[in-house]
């Protein structure tokens, strides 16, 4: 079983998963590797690691360290073509499809897709949109994309329409690390009720309650990151698993 059916499994089999996102940068990796094991525990459904920067130089090690401690997917959410790692299960092949910059389109994509081969990781192609939040993160300022503006739920539409006539196998809504405000439920619904390919939400998802609101909305997968590294705590992890699971 691929990796991309295991997490249709999950879907199928509670209704949403949940998903901890590990940045390198963010953490010593001790203590990334106790949050893995303890969010497995307490009920996340699979691990992404990655971020929009990365002063952390082993990379390849972290993942290894991640993926020998815990048995549940370990997925890299790629910031650049630097996070490639044959240790993980398989890796988001993303494009933020509503920018306006090729490289990130198309561009890094192309310079990965050679290494992604050679290493035998499991690409699953992923279409990135970067939503209006309240601030400017670090996915948007790096990236040089506009995010969709939080009232125009049908732009989202519309781009993840294309997405899945284009064949890609995910949609994933971020509003970015660290986000003043999640991602509108109003978008998600719409979204959801367009497509039929699983919906990824992240950024800005402070609590379980904001949580069950996502899946509510239509949300396949909640991806929580910044809230579990500033309080590492495995009540909270088990909160947001059972507000998330049916």
């Amino acid at each position: 079983m691929t990796t991309y059916e295991k997490l249709l499994q999950i879907k199928n089999e509670k209704g949403a998963g949940y998903i901890v996102l590990l940045d390198p940068d963010k953490q010593p990796i001790e203590k990334s590797v106790s949050l893995a094991s303890m969010a497995e525990n307490e009920g996340a459904d699979a691990i992404f690691i990655g971020g929009s920067l990365l002063f952390f130089s082993r990379f390849d090690d972290f993942v290894a360290q991640i993926k020998s401690h815990v048995s549940i997917p370990v997925v890299i959410f790629p910031g650049g073509t630097n996070q490639v790692s044959r240790n993980a299960d398989a890796i988001l092949f993303m494009s933020i499809i509503n920018s306006y910059n090729p490289e990130v389109i198309i561009g890094q994509q192309v310079k990965a897709a050679p290494v992604i081969k050679l290493t035998g990781l499991e690409p699953i192609s992923t279409a990135y949109m970067l939503i209006e939040s309240g601030k400017m993160t670090s996915a948007e300022f790096m990236s040089n994309t506009r995010p969709i503006p939080r009232e125009k739920a049908d732009i989202a539409v519309a781009y993840s329409l294309t997405a899945e006539f284009f064949g890609m196998k995910l949609i994933y809504l971020e509003a970015g690390s660290g986000a003043m405000q999640p991602v509108p439920n109003e978008m998600i619904h719409a979204v959801n009720k367009y497509v039929s390919i699983p919906l990824i939400v992240g950024g800005g998802i402070k609590s379980p309650d904001i949580a069950r609101e996502k899946v509510e909305a239509g949300a396949s997968f909640v991806v929580t990151g910044n809230v579990l590294e500033k309080n590492v705590d495995k009540g909270r992890i088990r909160e947001f698993a059972q507000a998330i699971h049916n």
